[in-house]
């Protein structure tokens, strides 16, 4: 049996699951009319359906929209009217009516329009030339890609955009993959706003601890953060072990030998006529002007220049407003920059607004799909259903805790594509079981359910933080999410060990040596493999 015909039958079983899977439902709505559907492992499905399409047919807009509809029909009981309504007026226009979704898709849209600015006016040429004198490697290059999000800290879907405005430019110098460079960014985008204190993201997981020191929590909870440690250990050992494994290797291979072969990083849409006389200051500048006036915009919504602290501005701002209104501030400052070096005309400025935000319509399609999706399984009772699933059994499991709600975490957040919505339903259990019990214990507890939401979206296809990672890249999703598959789901088998030792030495400074040693080993194991297999075939 060759590939061709082993994806046909995978895609054909994968197409009658789901219609069995519907008709099962049809079965359980007509012999229980009471609506007894919601808040059971029901309300799950609608995303495992739309994922598991995703990954088989790699196309993503019907297989988001037919999870849609599948949640729809659970939740109208297979009314035609109201899986219709379900659909539009409780689904699509409902997200795309809310404030902080609409903040997202302006600062896409902004971000979208800046990156062709840039590129009109040759910014990011110049900064591909000063790169190739500079870095001069594929390793260097990667690092570099690597160290620029990690200092990009503050917001993932910040982090995702720019840093993939940034890098194209090098990574395609260097033949570095889209691929690889997708999983870069979005390897820097969750994984490090969870460990940082000053970050949108330190700022909702201290907003689900109520009736302690949240801020004090979070701070001690990072050092138990494996998954997100571990992602830095794991790219530092691919990067610098220079090993590749799974469909990565693949992408990899062909980028670094210059085949197009249909991989992203080597498209020729890259390669049309623009500016050579651009400076690297036209780059630069429009950076760091996005960066400061986003910040002064998250600190703005939370109360900074009303006299509220620094850290408690990020606490409680509201990031999407913030990012919002600073790219637009960022983006008139580029133009008039642009204006004054005269590097650009007011035409053409103009030009670039519907063709960045032509570069921005997958992803906004994508994403409006996926909070669709999300808002369907919230009307199912998901969260109602694991927060039973685990009150049920919380207190019994004491030292497995860690583990298990890592586990938990990771499905969840990877079957509903948000790792916030995790936290939600799961820090208040942990805290509420644990705070008057065993103190460290639910800080080890709380960071396992940070670790394993970041997990389940660093893995998730409808997860807004990897679609990003897509647009930032410029990669094809469904490539990005296969390549960075078996390298998301090392780490989580690692980190699942290291929270099991975790629960009964309960401290960081013996579980993070270990676990580092185990990816650093794991990815030595691999590259002797592939040397044993290279002389196989020599």
């Amino acid at each position: 049996m060759n590939t061709t015909t082993k994806k046909k039958l995978i895609r054909g079983v994968l197409i009658a699951a789901v219609i069995i899977t519907v008709l099962a439902g049809a079965v359980y709505a007509a012999t229980h009319p009471d609506g007894s559907m919601y808040a059971t492992a029901w309300s799950l499905i609608p995303p495992v359906v739309a994922i598991g399409l995703a990954l088989a047919t790699k196309e993503v807009y019907s297989s988001l929209f037919i999870g849609i509809v599948v949640g729809a029909l659970f939740y109208s009981g297979f009314s035609f009217e109201g899986t219709m309504v379900h659909v539009f007026e409780d689904g699509m226009i409902n997200v795309l009516s809310q404030g902080g979704n609409v903040g997202i898709l302006i600062f896409l849209v902004v971000l979208g329009i800046l990156v062709c600015l840039v590129n009109h006016a040759g910014g990011s040429a110049a900064f591909g030339r000063w790169a190739a004198t500079h870095i001069k490697s594929r390793v260097g290059a990667q690092l570099a890609t690597m160290l620029l999000g990690v200092c990009i800290f503050v917001d993932d879907y910040f982090n995702c955009l720019t840093v993939g405005s940034v890098m194209r430019p090098v990574a395609n110098a260097h033949k570095v993959s889209r691929t690889k460079l997708a999983y870069l960014i979005d390897s820097t985008a969750a994984p490090i706003c969870i460990i940082a204190p000053i970050s949108s993201w330190a700022a909702a997981v201290a907003g689900f601890v109520k009736g302690e020191d949240s801020f004090s929590i979070f701070v001690q909870a990072i050092p138990f953060n494996f998954y997100a440690l571990l992602t830095v250990v794991m790219m530092l050992g691919l990067i610098l072990l220079k090993v590749d494994y799974g469909p990565m290797a693949t992408f990899e291979e062909k980028a670094s030998s210059g085949e197009a072969g249909g991989d992203p990083s080597i498209s020729s849409d890259d390669e049309e006529a623009l500016p050579t006389d651009g400076k690297v200051i036209d780059l630069l500048l429009p950076i760091l002007m996005l960066i400061v006036c986003c910040v002064i915009g998250i600190i703005y919504t939370g109360g900074f220049f009303s006299g509220t602290g620094f850290v408690e501005s990020f606490a409680q701002s509201e990031a999407s407003l913030g990012l919002a209104m600073g790219s637009v501030v960022a983006l008139i400052l580029t133009m008039i920059f642009y204006a004054v070096r005269r590097v650009m005309s007011m035409e053409n400025m103009m030009d670039c607004i519907p063709e960045g935000f032509k570069t921005m319509v997958p992803a906004i399609l994508i994403l409006t799909f996926a909070w669709t999706l999300k808002a369907m399984t919230d009307s199912l009772g998901a969260a109602p259903f694991v927060e039973a699933l685990i009150k049920g059994s919380a207190k019994n499991l004491m030292m497995f805790l860690p583990a298990i709600i890592f586990l938990i975490a990771c499905f969840l957040a990877f079957a509903t594509g948000t790792s916030w919505g995790t936290f939600g339903i799961l820090i208040p259990i942990v805290v509420d079981a644990f705070s008057l019990t065993d103190h460290t214990l639910m800080i080890i507890a709380i960071s396992a359910c940070m670790a394993g939401a970041v997990c389940g979206d660093h893995c998730s296809p409808i997860s807004d933080t990897t679609i990003m990672a897509s647009a930032g890249a410029q990669c094809n999703h469904v490539d990005h999410v296969s390549t960075q598959l078996p390298y998301a789901i090392t780490v989580a088998g690692i980190s699942f060990l290291v929270y099991l030792l975790a629960g009964f030495v309960r401290t960081p400074w013996v579980c993070l040596p270990v676990g580092a040693a185990l990816v650093i080993g794991f990815l030595l194991l691999m590259k002797m493999h592939q040397k044993k297999k290279a002389a196989a075939k020599a």
